[in-house]
């Protein structure tokens, strides 16, 4: 991508832009996914939708030549504790984060969930929505990518609760409408 455009689409984009590619159903929509999803597993999901990159990691990408894909990485390690993923009681949350101005989407899990899945997983999950994200189908992509999160969670940290029975109430611990940034 042109180096000049990049910087521009960065300097361009911020939150309205975001509210206004995912719009406020989606994100209720959304909002719905997660915390039914959250009812199937004791883990905790996020999702986060920034607009652009803050310019120090622009400027890693462009001066060092760091290669986007990293930054976008380091930018969600980032949010993941910002928005305080990290620090769920089972040590079991994850943060879906979208980077909109380069329709890359990463998935970050804390060491509870990391210990059982290994990143060819995630890099495998992701490899296969990047088109929706990349065609501009934000909720299908960012939809895929919480029920893949979903799944790992079942398996490794499944509910305490039997199918079909209602599960307990339990405290949230991270919101489950998605985060704009």
């Amino acid at each position: 991508m042109n180096i000049v455009m990049r910087v521009i689409r960065h300097l361009w984009l911020d939150a309205d832009d975001v509210r206004h590619a995912v719009g406020d159903d989606t994100l209720q929509r959304l909002e719905a996914r997660v915390h039914d999803s959250e009812r199937r597993h004791t883990g905790e999901i996020c999702v986060c939708i920034e607009a652009s990159l803050p310019m120090s990691y622009l400027w890693r990408h462009l001066r060092r030549r760091v290669p986007i894909e990293q930054v976008v990485r380091e930018r969600a390690l980032t949010e993941f504790g910002k928005l305080r993923v990290w620090d769920t009681e089972l040590n079991n949350g994850v943060l879906i984060y979208l980077q909109l101005a380069e329709h890359r989407i990463d998935i970050v899990t804390d060491r509870g969930l990391a210990r059982h899945i290994d990143d060819a997983y995630w890099r495998e999950t992701l490899a296969s929505m990047s088109a929706e994200f990349r065609a501009g189908r934000y909720e299908e992509g960012l939809a895929r990518a919480i029920d893949a999160v979903t799944a790992a969670l079942e398996r490794h940290f499944p509910a305490s609760h039997a199918p079909g029975e209602t599960p307990p109430q339990r405290e949230d611990q991270l919101p489950n409408r998605p985060v704009l940034r």
